[in-house]
């Protein structure tokens, strides 16, 4: 690389002048970082987690200081609403403050199927009333008898996620 990098990083060791930064990543090509030393990547990798957990933990706190100081106002405008769960609005010296608080409903599989059975047994459709999903774990479905994944293979399909590259030293 012909072009100099300073050492933006203040909170990083010192390091030569040539040497680019978490804060340079942003000037250079994909192909520029490609061509980085790998112990280069390991290093600027190390600090990229480094600084996302402590953005992160950061975030947290901010997070919680604003959880602090309107969440008795939000909980208070949702009784005033009538409301357990979902948005409401307040408003403090001109800042519009939006608390959601999401509902999660879980479903006893159990019952649903003994549900569905009786639903069917009547002469009624279950799909009218209930979304029905089948599922097989992957852990179980590699245990099966070779014939039964046979049976089982054209109802599967196996696709890939992004790929993940984590770099190691030899000595860790």
């Amino acid at each position: 690389m012909a072009m100099p990098f300073p050492n933006t990083d203040a909170a990083a060791a010192p390091q030569l002048v040539n040497t680019p930064g978490l804060n340079d990543l942003d000037r250079l090509s994909i192909g520029d970082i490609s061509a980085l030393p790998p112990d280069l990547l390991f290093t600027l990798q190390e600090a990229a987690v480094a600084e996302t957990a402590r953005v992160k933990r950061l975030r947290d706190r901010l997070e919680a200081g604003i959880g602090h100081r309107y969440g008795a106002a939000t909980e208070a405008e949702r009784a005033n609403q009538g409301k357990y769960s979902g948005t409401v609005r307040i408003e403090d010296a001109g800042v519009v403050v939006i608390a959601d608080l999401p509902k999660k409903v879980s479903w006893d599989q159990d019952r649903l199927a003994a549900m569905a059975a009786r639903i069917s047994a009547s002469g009624d459709d279950p799909t009218e009333y209930l979304e029905i999903a089948y599922r097989v774990s992957e852990r179980r479905f590699g245990a099966w008898p070779e014939a039964m994944r046979e049976g089982f293979a054209a109802a599967r399909t196996e696709t890939t996620g992004k790929p993940v590259f984590r770099l190691e030293t030899r000595d860790r």
